[in-house]
């Protein structure tokens, strides 16, 4: 069974690029492009990881990631964090397996995942 990632990012051209870039990869891919549906399509999508922007609308990224970590069925699911500033300190203190500074390469993306989904 393919395993499924969740984007989270509200530019939809990057939305759209990385979810043909997963498909091609042989990942389903489900979409959150608003702070507030997070939560709630991470429970009902479960998602094998998340791939998540620091900065999207309706939210802040490392509040989510925070609020994801406390969530019983969610304190587990794999989250790599991105944005086109180097926050990669700050995304692992609050609980990201993972960060990637954009823009990246499709390997790098690709290799991260593999990395995260085990």
């Amino acid at each position: 069974m393919p395993k499924k990632v969740m984007i989270v990012d509200d530019d939809l051209t990057m939305n759209s690029l990385l979810k043909t870039l997963l498909e091609l990869d042989g990942y389903v891919v489900v979409q959150a492009t608003h702070g507030d549906l997070v939560l709630s399509t991470a429970l009902a999508e479960k998602p094998d990881a998340v791939l998540m922007d620091v900065f999207i609308a309706g939210a802040n990224g490392m509040e989510l990631l925070r609020e994801i970590r406390r969530h019983p069925e969610l304190r587990r699911l794999p989250v790599i964090m991105s944005s086109g500033m180097d926050m990669e300190t700050e995304s692992r203190s609050s609980g990201a397996n993972a960060f990637i500074l954009k823009p990246y390469p499709p390997e790098q993306l690709s290799s991260t995942l593999k990395k995260v989904i085990l």
